[in-house]
């Protein structure tokens, strides 16, 4: 069953043609599926993604979720910025919080709740500091508690381990991952854009290659190595060489 569904997509500045950014994007995501969104700088990756989000209006074309128009934010759809965007007068657990600030829930059930995925982020006992104190990384995975507190069914993520340390990097990629496979959780897709090639092998069931911009599909390539996936595999690396292929001007 499609989960995301992104038809016909187009997007330009002020309706110039000069301005065009997204000439005609289409894909779809499906259940526990992990999609990332590849091509190079400029090429319109993360104004897609905000399109996705209800957060911009494309220019013609839909974005739907589970069959339904997505023309502004949902509770369902949660994002992931690149820098965390965590607001530094807030404690951590009240940065996280903010995700649930669309909901009804008493805040005791909030409070319950932060704490819960914040400890699921081995992030407990700095629940009451400020942002200011914590790592680049441990920053992220405020920001990544905070997209997931809200159990959305839908993460998008932008560029989201790239001002990362390669452990701290890996480390959070792993958790991402685990919590999409578990079927307990809410969780039924993400689309995250990179320009990190070994990354998207790594997480990806399918890649959203981009050309230049005006941007087209280039090609929508599955990734159908096992889990979990060895940087150092032969068929890892003939994957990683696939994709830099298909880049390439």
């Amino acid at each position: 069953m499609e989960v995301i569904s992104v038809a016909n997509i187009k997007f330009a500045f002020e309706d110039k043609a000069s301005a065009k950014i997204i000439d005609d994007i289409s894909f779809s995501t499906g259940e526990y599926e992990f999609v990332s969104i590849i091509g190079p700088s400029g090429c319109g990756k993360s104004t897609l993604l905000r399109i996705i989000a209800g957060l911009i209006a494309p220019t013609s074309g839909r974005i739907s979720y589970y069959g339904n128009a997505v023309t502004e934010p949902i509770k369902d759809i949660s994002f992931v910025f690149q820098d965390s965007a965590l607001l530094p007068w807030l404690t951590n657990i009240e940065n996280v919080k903010i995700g649930l600030s669309s909901t009804d829930l008493k805040d005791n059930v909030k409070n319950k709740k932060a704490l819960e995925i914040l400890k699921r982020f081995e992030l407990n006992g700095f629940e009451y500091a400020y942002p200011n104190i914590l790592s680049g990384g441990m920053k992220q995975r405020v920001g990544v508690a905070r997209a997931l507190v809200s159990d959305p069914k839908v993460i998008l993520m932008d560029e989201p381990f790239s001002s990362l340390d390669e452990l701290t990097a890996r480390s959070l990629r792993e958790e991402v991952s685990n919590m999409l496979k578990d079927k307990s959780l809410s969780l039924m897709s993400v689309i995250m854009v990179s320009h990190n090639v070994e990354e998207v092998v790594e997480l990806s069931d399918k890649v959203v290659i981009l050309s230049n911009k005006p941007s087209l599909v280039k090609e929508i390539k599955k990734i159908d190595l096992p889990y979990p996936r060895n940087r150092h595999d032969k068929d890892f690396q003939k994957t990683v060489d696939e994709v830099f292929a298909r880049l390439s001007p």
